[in-house]
């Protein structure tokens, strides 16, 4: 098991050019861990030149880049548009390979509410479907992430819920597909991580590791279910991996017994590189115990 890093808590900051990359590839040094997970928006450009600066920067660093996180949208009620999404991924499917990647994340897509459960899922399986020649052609897997919501997006993910996740994965049989297991995510969306991990143990490439806690006052329950219906509830924090609502012990014994040995990146930092450097160390010690 190897241990990346994704900058959780600079997403707007970088993406929006605030915080230049390779100030962030410098102070993730700090985190002593193998590898630098990327956004798409992170980067300044496609050029070969650039994305050569920034694979050698982090190489410097003594770590390399797992993989690169992009948010397509699938299910775009407009087939065009939809197309512009299959194409975007496939450029950022070019692009990782350049930067070193073995990985792209792909997602599902918005929840539209005029877009249907029925025809969600088939959107979604076609446009994965169209974007694997381009992953097998260089040598890429697209993880597929049980996503509660990306930043830039008005609506929550629509493959939110296990039973629609599965409904997706469950169509795509390739050697260039598998599974992003986010454990916080499936709780944010009101279910059991662990129910999820025992249904796609065996297809799991990479892993998001953070962790939730619920304010003192709120009724846990109360919580997660305000967060799988309407959002983020404000009682809903991040903190240090390892400290809050996911069994962690149990997951990585459940992943171990599958033959999982992957990335596992931490997605955090929300309340300083102190704590992410914790939360790695925390990683450190579940890799001694289970793998």
């Amino acid at each position: 098991m190897k241990i990346s890093a994704f900058p959780k808590c600079w997403i707007d900051e970088i993406s929006s050019g605030k915080m230049d990359l390779h100030e962030w590839i410098d102070l993730s040094r700090q985190l002593e861990c193998d590898g630098l997970e990327l956004y798409g928006s992170f980067l300044r450009s496609h050029e070969d030149t650039y994305l050569a600066e920034v694979r050698a920067h982090v190489a410097e660093c003594g770590m390399e880049i797992p993989m690169m996180c992009c948010s397509p949208d699938f299910t775009l009620p407009d087939e065009a548009q939809r197309m512009d999404e299959v194409r975007r991924q496939q450029e950022m499917i070019r692009v990782s390979k350049k930067l070193g990647c073995r990985f792209v994340r792909v997602l599902s897509g918005q929840k539209w509410p005029e877009v249907s459960i029925d025809d969600g899922v088939r959107m979604v399986v076609d446009c994965i479907r169209r974007c694997l020649p381009c992953a097998g052609e260089e040598g890429i897997v697209l993880a597929m992430e049980n996503h509660y919501k990306d930043g830039a997006w008005h609506y929550p993910e629509f493959a939110q819920k296990i039973a629609v996740f599965m409904a997706i994965i469950n169509q795509i049989d390739s050697p260039w597909f598998g599974v992003q297991f986010d454990p916080s995510n499936t709780l944010v969306a009101d279910e059991d991580p662990l129910e999820l991990l025992e249904l796609v143990s065996a297809r799991v490439v990479t892993m998001h590791a953070s962790d939730r806690y619920v304010l003192p006052g709120y009724d846990l329950r109360e919580v997660l279910s305000f967060a799988g219906q309407r959002g983020y509830h404000p009682a809903l924090k991040h903190g240090v991996i390892g400290r809050g609502l996911n069994n962690y012990p149990a997951i990585f014994a459940k992943l171990a017994e599958s033959g999982f040995n992957g990335w596992v990146s931490v997605e955090d930092g929300m309340n300083g590189l102190e704590e992410m450097k914790e939360s790695v160390d925390f990683l450190k010690e579940m890799r001694r115990q289970y793998f």
